[in-house]
């Protein structure tokens, strides 16, 4: 049961650092334009030696935002309540600390998910009909590493939960 939960802490605590590192930087995507290549992010986009915030509030990009944002968010609680649940702190018994926390790490999964596939329709909805010289960047990529990395967190904390789940007819 304790190396499924680690597992499961150890895969959720890099999906949250690559969730937080892709979210606040700015190479989502490249692109090539007048001889120099330029790049964007959520935030703000860069052209040789400037950046500069965004300025329009476009819906992908918020949409995209506040998904990212709500699975960083679920994923830190998911933490929390997994370490709770590895380390058997007792104050709140009235919940399944282990099972709250797969099911955590599934919605941030699942969020990361909408994110990366909002982002990914609508970019190349856009920039592949329009232009010809562009790619997702690292920060794209790390976006996509996350999603795996949340959905294992999940099922490591599912199967510590079966593990540790009473059966049979005296359990009752």
């Amino acid at each position: 049961m304790y190396s499924f939960m680690g597992g499961g802490l150890f895969c959720a605590g890099l999906g949250n650092i690559l969730l937080v590192i892709s979210t606040a930087t700015d190479y989502w995507m490249q692109y090539r334009q007048s001889s120099s290549y330029m790049h964007q992010g959520l935030w703000r986009y860069c052209v040789p030696g400037k950046c500069m915030t965004y300025t329009d509030s476009i819906a992908y990009w918020d949409a995209t935002r506040a998904f990212m944002i709500l699975a960083i968010l679920a994923c830190s609680f998911g933490i929390i309540i997994g370490v709770m649940a590895f380390i058997n702190y007792s104050s709140f018994n009235a919940f399944d600390k282990t099972f709250s926390a797969g099911i955590l790490y599934f919605i941030s999964c699942f969020f990361v998910l909408l994110a990366m596939a909002v982002y990914t329709g609508m970019t190349v909805n856009y920039y592949g009909k329009r232009y010809g010289n562009w790619r997702f960047s690292w920060s794209y990529i790390m976006g996509w590493v996350s999603v795996v990395l949340m959905f294992f967190s999940g099922i490591f904390y599912m199967c510590a939960y079966r593990m540790y789940e009473p059966r049979g007819p005296m359990s009752r």
